[in-house]
């Protein structure tokens, strides 16, 4: 009797990719989902059940980190591999912080991403050998993400700088995360005040050159 294959759930908003990836991974898993965002990934990982989530880390709505963050708040507990064009140990650090079980960068997926997959399956933490070594380091250095200043936002703040980077109105943020404009508001004040930005335009650059957006 042939035993079963893992269960893959892809998130990723580049439609290439993701038609490349399903080539690399169907020998050995049944991709069971593609999602094209990180609020499309939490409703899908609950419908579907996979065994292992395959997610990039920018992506539209919600980026692939704060949505790993939202899965384990609700008790999801799936191991998540990060597939990113992010070389940097920054954004390394911040997905294992999140509790991530695997990052690879994308142009290594061919050689790297089904290791990184059957990691994640046994329970380990795989971390992409370029970037290793600076991850080590900057974890040897303490809890503190002095050179992040991203990770001083809370989740929630994150989410409406997202948001307001890719153009919603406050309205529309309110209604997209059920709380008031006031609510919203007062985040990017808070926001603003902790990292000292005095304007729109700012604010959203911020968002685009930490990852949080695409150009």
């Amino acid at each position: 009797m042939m035993k079963n294959r893992p269960r893959v759930l892809l998130a990723d908003d580049h439609l290439l990719v993701a038609e490349a990836l399903k080539s690399l991974l169907e020998p050995e898993f049944d991709l069971v989902g593609v999602v094209e965002d990180g609020r499309a990934l939490l409703e899908e990982a609950e419908k579907l059940r996979p065994d292992v989530i395959v997610a990039d880390i920018t992506m539209p709505s919600l980026n692939g980190i704060d949505a790993l963050i939202r899965l384990r708040q609700n008790g999801d507990v799936t191991p998540v591999v990060f597939l990113t064009m992010h070389r940097d140990a920054t954004f390394a650090r911040r997905a294992l912080d999140a509790g991530a079980s695997g990052f690879v960068l994308k142009h290594s997926a061919s050689v790297e991403l089904v290791a990184a997959i059957r990691a994640a399956l046994e329970g380990k933490t795989y971390l992409t050998p370029q970037l290793a070594g600076e991850v080590l380091e900057a974890m040897k250095e303490g809890p503190e993400q002095a050179g992040d200043p991203v990770a001083s936002l809370t989740p929630r703040q994150r989410e409406v700088l997202q948001l307001l980077a890719e153009g919603r109105s406050a309205k529309e943020i309110a209604s997209n995360l059920d709380i008031s404009t006031r609510t919203v508001e007062f985040h990017k004040y808070q926001m603003m005040e902790a990292l000292d930005i005095h304007t729109n335009a700012e604010l959203i650059h911020f968002a685009i050159k930490h990852g949080l957006v695409e150009l």
